[in-house]
């Protein structure tokens, strides 16, 4: 919106030739941070606040950690904040032609009110569990698949329109199964291989990307602080893989592919960042407030699509690798769990608790000592993952 103003202004008067510091993305970027952080700085108290007065506490499992049994009660839902910091700060900032941020503004938005339903079924019923699992994951299948055809051609071309066009053909022609090579998965670490995914393969890995994404930080956000810092990391590198993706000569020096509009994904993870940084001022061990499904759910189904708009689903499996670790853990420990009890008659567990979070708590880490660590394996994958921009 900014954006268009500014250039308003310049084609009104010269005196108004400064605001081409609007055209410059970094600078809107910077700008973004700055907005979503001073506005969750801003806002975090009141919404804490009201939280409280509509008696939304975050119920505790009976079964899980003893020492986390004093969370009882602590306010939920508070993603709503990061939310309102992303949005605001988005709107103001990024190009509104920009089709690319406006599918991840979907994306976020839908898989947030997933998550609010759920969260909202936890504090009024008094249910820990929340929305079904079969449910919540209907709806996100919905929302993953109609994301993953809508990037599947949207990749390779600039407009809505030629977007619409490509899908017209494509049913026209019995289901062709081919996309253009900036379509492909590409291998990190590696200037040539990469593979041809067809439009099947496309959506079938896209849906994956995006829904596992938001799974696997939902179940990361069980400690104060825990999740919402690596988010903040992983953002902040998949935004630099999108102004390189973004840029004809960036894209094109470092043998990337070159996909004209997302760039302005920059904006949408500054703002991410930014909102990120703010929430965690309040969620802090102790946390004043939890960012609930409605956070975790968004946050993750966001990077899932930024990943695979930049065509970097695999480096996001390990930047994002402690999101990966905690879903495995999880993942493992039921599967084994009803193996050995179909097997034996009594299930057994190879972890002490999942997600892993819990299993080095039940170890004898401390909550901050758990939560530190993980942000520094984090940064590490980070610092990982950016390498490969060059060492290729």
């Amino acid at each position: 919106m900014l954006l268009s103003l500014a250039n308003w202004l310049q084609t009104q008067s010269p005196e108004f030739g400064f605001f081409r510091v609007f055209q410059y993305l970094t600078f809107r970027a910077v700008m973004a941070a700055m907005t979503s952080l001073l506005i969750g700085l801003a806002f975090g108290p009141w919404v804490i606040r009201r939280l409280t007065a509509l008696k939304i506490g975050q119920p505790v499992r009976e079964y899980g950690v003893e020492s986390h049994m004093v969370k009882s009660g602590t306010p939920t839902m508070g993603g709503v904040l990061i939310l309102i910091g992303i949005g605001v700060s988005t709107l103001l900032w990024f190009d509104w032609s920009n089709r690319f941020v406006w599918i991840v503004m979907v994306v976020t938005i839908g898989f947030g009110a997933i998550g609010w339903v759920d969260d909202w079924r936890k504090v009024v019923h008094k249910n820990p569990e929340g929305m079904p699992s079969g449910e919540k994951y209907f709806w996100q299948s919905v929302i993953g698949l109609v994301a993953a055809l809508y990037l599947a051609f949207s990749v390779s071309e600039t407009s809505n329109l030629r977007v619409l066009e490509l899908f017209i053909r494509w049913v026209q022609s019995g289901f062709a199964n081919e996309l253009p090579p900036k379509a492909d998965l590409m291998v990190p670490f590696f200037k040539t291989i990469s593979y041809p995914l067809g439009v099947f393969g496309f959506i079938a890995l896209t849906y994956f990307v995006i829904v596992g994404a938001s799974n696997a930080v939902n179940l990361t956000d069980g400690l104060d602080g825990l999740a919402i810092m690596p988010v903040v990391m992983v953002g902040s590198a998949l935004g630099i893989f999108a102004y390189i993706t973004g840029s004809s000569v960036y894209s094109r020096y470092l043998i990337f592919p070159y996909i004209p509009g997302a760039g302005e994904l920059l904006i949408f993870c500054a703002a991410m960042a930014g909102a990120g940084l703010a929430f965690l001022w309040f969620n802090t061990h102790p946390a004043q407030v939890f960012m609930g499904d409605v956070g975790a759910l968004s946050l993750g189904g966001a990077l899932g699509t930024i990943a695979v708009i930049t065509r970097q689903e695999i480096v996001l499996g390990i930047m994002g690798g402690v999101f990966v670790a905690e879903a495995l853990s999880v993942m493992v420990q039921v599967g084994w769990f009803k193996y050995t009890k179909k097997k034996y008659g009594t299930g057994r567990r190879i972890l002490k608790m999942a997600p892993l979070h819990h299993h080095f708590e039940k170890s004898g880490w401390k909550e901050t000592q758990v939560v530190v660590r993980f942000w520094i394996v984090t940064m590490l994958l980070c610092l990982i993952g950016l390498a490969s921009l060059k060492l290729r």
